[in-house]
């Protein structure tokens, strides 16, 4: 029955289950094959993952290395915070494309290796707002805006991309959680650049880095909570 299986895979039978056929179609002989007898099904889900994955992993490396130049040029603690929210979501991601198509407890520990990744980065966030707050600074506030909105627009695209995801494995789930967080960011960033030009003050720039901060960190501890629930499900099963 499994070599019958992989050979309707290979024939097109799971290929055309989902769009012709229905969700199970009977073959000469009365035996039914489905997307869960073949695989196939799984198989593409996989696919799909980490194709997404590394679109979202080469889009964050990007923004990443232009918030980095921005931030720094400019002076700017938000855009730098920004800036390591979308390092360590590229970080995130590779590890997340480790987990495709893996066992559910393998998935939970990436989640989980995620979720530490997002919390040890707001504590240094935290860090750098603190220096920053002690050394003085001058934040570029029409640069945040700009470099804001363009890393605004590429969150946006990261998340349509990755909502058809978000009810899947919790690696995935822990991926949504990281592309709608940045969105938020990004809108902080942007209002702290309009604020730093009307008030002259670089305070905005400070408080939105804190902002950025306590976003990743609540991100992570969210995260690190759904790969304890999904280790204790898994342990349940056993």
């Amino acid at each position: 029955m499994q070599g019958e299986n992989a050979g309707a895979c290979g024939a097109g039978g799971c290929g055309t289950i989902g769009r012709d056929r229905g969700p199970g179609w009977e073959r000469t002989g009365g035996d039914t094959v489905s997307d869960a007898d073949c695989g196939c099904y799984h198989e593409a889900t996989a696919r799909l993952e980490r194709a997404t994955l590394r679109t979202l992993l080469l889009i964050n490396a990007a923004m990443f290395v232009v918030e980095a130049a921005a931030g720094w040029w400019g002076d700017s603690t938000g855009l730098l915070a920004d800036s390591l929210d979308m390092l360590a979501d590229a970080l995130v991601y590779g590890v997340a494309l480790f987990a495709v198509g893996a066992a559910a407890r393998r998935q939970a520990r990436a989640a989980a290796l995620s979720g530490a990744f997002q919390v040890a980065l707001g504590v240094g966030v935290v860090g750098q707002v603190a220096w920053r707050a002690t050394h003085g600074s001058e934040p570029a506030g029409p640069l945040m805006i700009v470099v804001g909105l363009a890393a605004l627009a590429a969150n946006v695209a990261c998340l349509r991309l990755i909502a058809r995801h978000r009810d899947g494995g919790v690696h995935m789930r822990a991926s949504w959680i990281f592309s709608a967080n940045d969105v938020i960011a990004n809108a902080g960033v942007i209002v702290s650049g309009v604020l730093v030009e009307l008030l002259d003050s670089r305070v905005p720039d400070l408080v939105v880095g804190l902002a950025v901060a306590a976003l990743v960190v609540r991100g992570g501890v969210r995260i690190l909570g759904e790969a304890r629930r999904a280790a204790l499900t898994l342990g349940e099963r056993a």
